[in-house]
């Protein structure tokens, strides 16, 4: 018996492992939610979500990153930088994100921000490009994630997740798209124009003539957009279609490259904003490699560091490379991002406007 007892104090002792009270003191943030006692307030809502725990957490953290980035933005320029061509602001903002983006209603989102001068660049996919084009001609419909492949490929739709774009659709955006492309043939051999994605991106921006599209607000405001895979989409299938029916347009990723990092290298400081990943979150920081690092970072995907992909990657492993600052804060929410990201733009950009960011 006495051995037994020794036993349970072992188990005690073990169990009841006292608590360092000076590492505690490190920690002294209490989890807590609102109290819906007080009302439905959802501005208030969102402020304890800093100290709600998980993805909660990470998106308050977010949002508060969003909004350094801002207060940056809006700070006075250094005097050497003021006279440049390429620096706009105190901050330079690079938003950067996936096709479904623009196939959903995130789509209105970016177009608030183009539309009001809050960032500085976009960097996009091709489908992310032509889909909003392809919006101001007809309607990407709501759907259902376990519609029949089969049964939509007889009927000519095509199916985003649980997002439906009639093969209509892209008819009308042939019919749309082919006599621009003989146009700016015809520049390029009169005019010695040198085409580029965000030269073709800008000029498609200013023929769609519509308030609704992100590009036109991009178009209206010489804010660049690049999207170094443009071929990889409708477009580039238009682009192949053209090149039979009158080829010779040239596209050169080269001069959107050296625009692109002359960006970042010569900005007082850069945010990013990266909803997704893959090919629009690596390009914008290696951008920012070219400087060394960005000084303030967000991003909002789902995916997992474990296979070693860059969507997955981690801030912390971006430091690694030079990509974002030693010295930053970044935030990454594991999040889908049309849960998400309206939440962070209407608590960042949007109780700033009308301000001019």
């Amino acid at each position: 018996m006495e051995s037994d007892k020794k036993l349970v104090e072992v188990a005690i002792n073990n169990v009841m492992q006292p608590t360092d009270q000076e590492s505690s003191k490190k920690f002294n943030s209490e989890v807590k939610g609102y109290d819906l006692n007080e009302g439905v307030n959802y501005d208030k809502i969102l402020e304890t979500f800093i100290n709600t725990g998980f993805q909660a957490t990470n998106l308050g953290k977010a949002i508060n990153e969003v909004n350094r980035m801002i207060k940056c933005k809006l700070s006075e320029m250094p005097e050497e930088k003021k006279d440049s061509m390429i620096t706009k602001s105190n901050c330079t903002i690079f938003l950067g994100y996936t096709s479904n983006m623009i196939s959903c209603g995130m789509r209105e989102y970016i177009r608030f921000l183009v539309q009001h001068k809050m960032v500085d660049c976009l960097v996009c996919t091709a489908g992310g490009i032509e889909e909003d084009f392809i919006k101001c001609l007809a309607p990407t419909l709501n759907g259902d994630f376990h519609l029949s492949g089969s049964q939509l490929r007889t009927e000519g739709i095509n199916r985003i997740g649980n997002l439906l774009i009639p093969n209509d659709n892209y008819c009308k955006f042939e019919d749309w798209i082919m006599p621009i492309f003989d146009q700016m043939i015809d520049e390029q051999e009169k005019n010695k124009i040198n085409w580029t994605p965000s030269k073709i991106i800008n000029r498609l921006g200013k023929e769609i003539n519509n308030p609704d599209s992100v590009y036109y607000w991009a178009y209206k405001n010489d804010i660049p957009v690049f999207s170094p895979a443009l071929t990889d989409g409708s477009l580039g299938d238009m682009m192949y279609f053209h090149s039979y029916r009158k080829p010779g347009l040239v596209v050169d990723i080269l001069e959107d490259l050296r625009l692109l990092n002359n960006l970042a290298v010569h900005a007082c400081n850069t945010g990013m904003i990266i909803l997704g990943g893959g090919l629009i979150k690596h390009h914008v920081l290696n951008a920012n490699l070219m400087r060394n690092g960005a000084d303030f970072s967000v991003f909002i995907n789902t995916a997992s560091e474990y296979d070693g992909s860059d969507a997955g990657a981690s801030p912390d492993e971006a430091i690694s490379w030079g990509k974002i600052r030693r010295d930053a804060k970044p935030v990454k929410v594991f999040a889908e991002a049309s849960l998400v990201f309206p939440l962070l733009v209407g608590e960042t950009f949007a109780k700033n406007f009308p301000h001019k960011i």
